[in-house]
């Protein structure tokens, strides 16, 4: 992961179909619920928009960067909330826009980063191929947001490879958030990607193991479906704790999903 070009050409696909989208929207469509709690389509876009903005900031201005973060600390239950509610209220021309123009600015600057560059962010400083997944990560669990309210069913791509990924990476971080030690062992993960073939992390032989479709085990990470209604198996005590409260993103424990009742 050390050449970001991949990822990023990654983040361009996966923002290229989300903007297909939503680029045709009806005003009625983009004030739509979706399945976060008090946030229209709009509000996921004015977020994806608001991150994208941060983070030119930080790969740009380091310093700036830094009053980004005492900002969010002032208010660190809303300011999340409040930027997204801010952007919501723009017309939606006027957000596709500032979305679009803001996601092409961070490309740039990434791209241009000289190697071995790291950024900082609101949690441990990131590389420049880190700085990418996450925001493909963002994009695609928004962008599943948005699909769910307008009722849309996406064909899942290889680029859950890069979310699966982080989602692995971040087994640690889902413990300590939830104020647990994380196991000392690795965890084997087995994953079947769209196109069928076998994704795998972490030792053949260790004792704790998950495994799966890799778009279940995205949208647990991500925290856009709930374990109950997906295909994943945990072998082990801790492994199954995982799968409890496995989470991708930055920030305390997410709230999940409930459950649909639909089974796997």
């Amino acid at each position: 992961m050390s050449d970001p070009a991949a990822v990023l050409d990654d983040l361009r696909s996966e923002s290229e179909e989300l903007d297909e989208l939503v680029g045709e929207l009806s005003p009625e469509q983009w004030a739509s619920p979706t399945p976060a709690a008090g946030w229209s389509v709009a509000h996921q876009i004015a977020h994806l928009a608001w991150t994208d903005r941060a983070a030119l900031i930080a790969v740009t201005d380091p310093e700036g960067f830094a009053a980004e973060v005492e900002t969010a600390l002032t208010a660190p239950d809303s300011f999340v909330d409040d930027g997204a509610h801010e952007g919501a209220a723009l017309p939606p021309a006027e957000l596709l826009a500032r979305w679009r123009a803001g996601r092409d600015r961070l490309q740039q600057a990434l791209r241009e980063a000289p190697a071995g560059s790291r950024f900082p962010w609101y949690g441990p400083s990131m590389s420049a191929a880190s700085m990418a997944t996450a925001r493909l990560m963002e994009t695609w669990a928004h962008g599943q947001d948005i699909a769910d309210a307008l009722g849309v069913t996406r064909r899942p791509t290889v680029r859950l490879a890069q979310v699966a990924r982080i989602g692995v990476r971040t087994r640690d971080f889902a413990f300590g958030v939830h104020g647990l030690t994380a196991p000392a062992e690795p965890f084997r993960v087995e994953l079947t990607g769209p196109d069928g073939e076998l994704w795998t992390y972490g030792p053949e032989d260790a004792a704790q193991k998950v495994a799966g479709p890799a778009l279940d085990f995205c949208l647990l990470v991500t925290q856009r479906a709930h374990r109950g209604d997906l295909s994943l198996r945990a072998q082990g005590e801790d492994a199954d704790r995982w799968l409890d409260i496995a989470q991708a993103f930055a920030g305390p424990p997410g709230k999940g999903r409930e459950p649909t009742g639909a089974g796997a």
